[in-house]
């Protein structure tokens, strides 16, 4: 049972770890060239994740921390392919593209606002370009029901899509209207429907506590609205107000936020609820099938973490196409330009659109190792480290571990000569667990608008 007294405590901004170090730490420093040469460096027999943003929205969602271009013009989707059709040649030219792909993501925006055929010339594109898909590459879309027809599922399946997450968020209609996103749960029905008629055998679907106006009542309606969907994983998000970031999070009116007490409530029985409907908790947001390979994962040591969350296909490059997108190899992160008309103005140029990025050192590598290993499997196995980056653990992170002696005597964590591993009510503080290994957190100490909150 998580131990919601100790859970409550830890309350404070604190980094998802999607990547480490985080997006905080990318500068212009880290340019084009900077990029090019990562990219020459890498090893071709290592695979490739490939992650496309596809950006526009037809309306904002007020609780979205997504970047995304407003728009209901055909011709802009259609200029934003033609730009994909110049970053991948510029990219072709550096990158070896006959490199294996394991994973390929769509996400946005809204991916099916744009129209079928537009769907079938952008996968058109990448597989002219990207050719030795493997025979069990994950390729998923982020779908929203609203924007979701046969003709979609039908592209998606014959260009090889087999995992769908649906965005629901909530049920409730005062909840949906006062986040600008009114999906009735019919809608959103069918559209599971749809993917599972077309044979899609793993479909997510995503819900967010601590909206305006939800209550542990109505919460607990849209759970079990959710759950008669049958999806085989759930992401159980803790939404993340982070309004000095997002402009669209400034129409919410805060004090129609629930209190931590309501989201604590919310929060265990959203954990007991699921678990008694045959899930099993995947870290910090996540509920699967007992049977899906996230949770096997999990008992094998294997479970990663990279910017599209939890997946079982690590050590890939991950490379980001698009607006906005980041990323991520070996020893840097880069991300692509976030507007559009800078986006479009390097491109132009004959120039790939990195905005910026970093280059990991000797330091951040060891660290980034331990963070992502504790984000993902909620243990760490201390000799593996030693023999990887040859040092004695308990000298290199000395500070760390007295850090951690806090989260021991509470007994969330338990730290052995061979590895550090969590309780349940630990797995689900492993952000605050992961920071005492991070370098760069003490330049936030104090700052509130730096991270969303833990809990």
């Amino acid at each position: 049972m998580v131990d919601f007294d100790k859970f409550t405590k830890y309350s404070r901004p604190g980094p998802r770890y999607t990547s480490y170090p985080t997006a905080l730490e990318f500068s212009e420093a880290f340019g084009v060239e900077e990029y090019k040469k990562a990219l020459q460096e890498q090893d071709d027999s290592t695979p490739l994740s490939l992650y496309f943003h596809l950006p526009f929205c037809r309306s904002a969602c007020y609780f979205c921390g997504c970047n995304v271009v407003f728009t209901s013009k055909e011709e802009n989707k259609e200029r934003y392919i033609s730009y994909l059709r110049k970053e991948l040649e510029l990219l072709s030219q550096t990158l070896n593209t006959k490199r294996e792909v394991i994973q390929l993501h769509f996400g946005g925006g809204t991916p099916t606002f744009f129209t079928p055929k537009q769907l079938q010339e952008v996968i058109g594109l990448i597989k002219s370009y990207f050719t030795n898909f493997a025979d069990d590459a994950e390729i998923s879309c982020e779908i929203d029901p609203r924007f979701f027809t046969k003709e979609h599922m039908k592209v998606l399946k014959e260009g090889g899509f087999n995992r769908i997450s649906f965005g629901v968020q909530d049920f409730d209609e005062k909840v949906q209207e006062a986040v600008h996103r009114i999906q009735p749960y019919d809608v959103t029905k069918q559209a599971v429907e749809i993917a599972r008629n077309a044979g899609i055998e793993s479909v997510n679907i995503d819900l967010i506590y601590g909206l305006p106006y939800q209550s542990f009542e109505s919460f607990k309606e849209t759970l079990s609205k959710a759950r008669s969907l049958d999806a085989d994983r759930f992401a159980i998000f803790n939404y993340a107000h982070v309004p000095w970031l997002k402009k669209t999070m400034r129409k919410i009116d805060e004090t129609t936020l629930p209190s931590p007490k309501t989201k604590l409530q919310i929060l265990k029985y959203t954990i007991d609820y699921m678990s008694e409907q045959g899930y099993k908790m995947v870290g910090m947001d996540h509920f699967a099938k007992p049977k899906d390979e996230l949770f096997l994962a999990i008992d094998k040591g294997e479970l990663h973490r990279n910017f599209q969350g939890y997946t079982t296909k690590g050590g890939a490059d991950l490379i980001g196409i698009g607006l906005t997108s980041i990323g991520e190899g070996r020893d840097y992160y880069a991300q692509n330009f976030k507007k559009l008309k800078e986006y479009e103005d390097a491109l132009d140029r004959g120039v790939l659109p990195i905005q910026r990025g970093v280059r990991l050192n000797s330091d951040d590598l060891v660290r980034k190792a331990v963070i992502m290993e504790l984000m993902s499997n909620f243990k760490l196995n201390i000799p593996r480290i030693e023999r990887e980056f040859g040092i004695d653990f308990f000298d290199y992170f000395d500070g760390s571990i007295k850090k951690l002696k806090e989260f021991e005597d509470e007994g969330l964590v338990t730290v052995t000569k061979d590895a550090i591993s969590t309780d349940l009510t630990g797995s689900m503080l492993i952000r605050n667990i992961s920071m005492v290994f991070d370098a760069y957190m003490h330049k936030f100490e104090g700052v509130e608008k730096s991270f969303s909150k833990t809990v």
